[in-house]
């Protein structure tokens, strides 16, 4: 993820751009003001994948990104405030890789761990800002005084994977798609979680094995076979 802050759909590898507003809709003054929010965010990035967040200071992204600490703290009320942005973005990407992993051919057990697998990817390019990050991630996306939307995106799209399976039929309908869509969303929590407070807590392993555990638990029961032996009189 130390190159997961993007706004556009999944691209790897992409930096943050700002959103929503057409360029040929600003003006000059707020093309500006977007130009320079965008070069703060990647400085800001590129030091927090070099440094961490901790070590970096507000100067040392001012300098890289060549603006006054004035200007930073026109766009940002305190370096947290930088980092819940960038947080916001890698919930984007988050909803994004559970929309690729829904259009993946296979089974929901296989869509399930090519999910997870792929969020370890994205952690494990984050760089020294990784642990920072995915901390302020897991507290973003429940916090309703900072982005409520991200929660409900989140659960949706977890719910997209469940629904999909049922259609299909490889999911059992023995339970509700709440409480399965709750199962895979607690476990991704769960495994993240672990990782940014247990010291050496192997984070790939343990969302792998999550992963194909979830899918086992899920997964549709074969129909019964009929039972043609006949009984011996």
């Amino acid at each position: 993820m130390a190159k997961v802050a993007s706004t556009s759909t999944g691209a790897a590898g992409a930096r943050p751009e700002p959103r929503l507003v057409a360029v040929a809709d600003l003006t000059r003054r707020e093309r500006r003001k977007r130009e320079v929010h965008t070069r703060i965010l990647e400085g800001a990035i590129a030091l927090f994948d070099e440094r961490g967040f901790h070590t970096t200071k507000v100067a040392d992204i001012c300098e890289h990104a060549d603006v006054a600490n004035k200007t930073f703290f026109n766009h940002f009320a305190s370096k947290e405030h930088l980092l819940r942005e960038i947080a916001s973005f890698v919930l984007d990407d988050f909803v994004n890789e559970m929309e690729l992993a829904r259009k993946q051919p296979v089974s929901t057990r296989e869509r399930i761990y090519f999910l997870f697998r792929r969020i370890t990817d994205r952690i494990d390019e984050a760089g020294a800002m990784r642990a920072q990050l995915v901390h302020e991630v897991i507290r973003v996306a429940h916090d309703p005084e900072v982005e409520p939307q991200h929660a409900r995106k989140l659960h949706d799209a977890f719910r997209g994977i469940v629904e999909d399976g049922r259609t299909a039929g490889d999911v059992s309908p023995d339970h509700d798609p709440e409480t399965l869509t709750e199962m895979l969303m607690g476990a991704l929590y769960a495994v993240m979680f672990n990782w940014t407070n247990f010291e050496d807590y192997p984070l790939r392993r343990r969302a792998l094995a999550a992963a194909r555990f979830l899918g086992d638990a899920m997964a549709a029961k074969p129909p019964a076979r009929p039972n043609t032996s006949r009984k011996r009189k």
